[in-house]
């Protein structure tokens, strides 16, 4: 949880509540969910890896009044959607808080041996600094190739293996 003031968590609840569903599909329409999978889908053939995507257009708000930060809620999604939960260890979420315009990757604990946070920190200002200028469906391709990129780097494939988590993005 974040130590807030009281105007700045009623700024924050008003922030997530004025974000909509409409702003969410504007955001990313199906074609850029669709570019997306596909991109998943081709780089997970290169690596070992698992990649999930989950764009949430705002927290719940109880969880905005409670203070919680992105990093906390990328954290449960990981959890939630058994990103975790890969033969290698090697799954990755890329998490996008539209209502706060912030951007977090969670790797398993098979991937944070090899990569480092600056480097995780460095795809997520990809995502950031295009979106700024309105370029979702470019930054988001750029970044899951990025993470494709890292991934060929310190899990290259090994043959054949099952696709273990959904390719599809989750929209929240």
């Amino acid at each position: 949880m974040t130590h807030e003031s009281f105007g700045q968590r009623v700024g924050r609840v008003l922030r997530h509540w004025r974000s909509t569903k409409a702003d969410a599909q504007r955001a990313f329409p199906e074609s850029t969910l669709a570019a997306a999978a596909q991109a998943i889908t081709a780089g997970e053939q290169t690596h070992r890896g698992e990649v999930r995507f989950i764009v949430e257009k705002s927290l719940p708000t109880d969880e905005v009044w409670d203070g919680v930060t992105n990093r906390q809620r990328a954290l449960a999604l990981f959890a939630d959607y058994g990103v975790w939960d890969t033969e290698d260890n090697c799954g990755v979420l890329i998490y996008v808080n539209l209502a706060e315009h912030k951007v977090d990757i969670v790797a398993d604990r098979g991937i944070d041996r090899k990569i480092d946070e600056a480097t995780w920190q460095a795809v997520c200002r990809t995502m950031t600094e295009g979106f700024r200028q309105g370029k979702f469906h470019d930054a988001t391709l750029a970044a899951i190739e990025q993470v494709n990129a890292l991934l060929r780097q310190h899990f290259p494939a090994s043959g054949a293996r099952p696709n273990e988590l959904p390719d599809s993005p989750i929209m929240l």
